[in-house]
């Protein structure tokens, strides 16, 4: 598993559009949340929009959520069902989640690479962020706060990549994806994980 954070504005939609374009095998575990789409976002593809009920039936039944968080108010959370069956299948799965989620993916015990993307500076975190267009004075703040935040982070993670050149962190990203893949291939995942899901919620059904 690669599991991938940033702080918002830092770019990384953009290397996962890049990597996932160059590797259509890699698996993208769409996270769900309980806040509405902003403009030009899509169901199923940036994330599954569900109702504050949805989500706390998807946590509590099934397989349940592998990490979760609440953000300004809304739930933000992977489901188990997203990315074990593809680890299962021998498949690395991708998954773009915040500091506290990773933390929660690491204490699960399942192989993966963890990867920080940083901004070259915060003021240019700052200036992407502004460039946008759509960021209250409010909002603006309560981003870089929590950018600042989270980058602090960057210790605990296997990999950082500096996103000051598009393309070079887009190979950086590359490469770190082929660290993803001996972690897989090792077999790095507890015992109980490699059986067969025996479970009908695991099924594509």
């Amino acid at each position: 598993m690669l599991v991938v954070c940033g702080p918002s504005g830092v770019g990384k939609t953009t290397l996962l559009d890049s990597l996932l374009a160059a590797e259509p095998d890699l698996h993208f575990a769409v996270s769900w949340t309980t806040r509405p789409a902003r403009e030009g976002e899509v169901n199923g593809r940036d994330y599954h929009f569900v109702s504050p009920r949805q989500f706390a039936a998807e946590a509590a039944g099934g397989p349940g959520v592998l990490e979760s968080a609440e953000v300004h108010g809304h739930h933000y959370g992977t489901p188990r069902r997203e990315v074990v069956p593809y680890l299962l299948d021998g498949r690395v799965v991708v998954v773009d989640i915040d500091v506290q989620g990773a933390a929660q993916v690491r204490a699960s015990g399942l192989p993966a690479a963890f990867v920080m993307v940083l901004p070259p500076s915060l003021d240019e975190l700052e200036r992407r962020l502004r460039s946008r267009e759509s960021e209250t004075a409010e909002t603006l703040a309560r981003r870089l706060a929590a950018a600042e935040a989270e980058i602090a982070h960057w210790p605990e993670f296997d990999f950082v990549i500096v996103n000051d050149d598009r393309a070079r962190a887009a190979a950086d990203l590359r490469a770190v994806r082929q660290a993803a893949a001996h972690f897989v291939r090792a077999g790095l995942a507890p015992r109980g994980w490699r059986e067969p899901p025996r479970d009908p919620e695991w099924t594509d059904d």
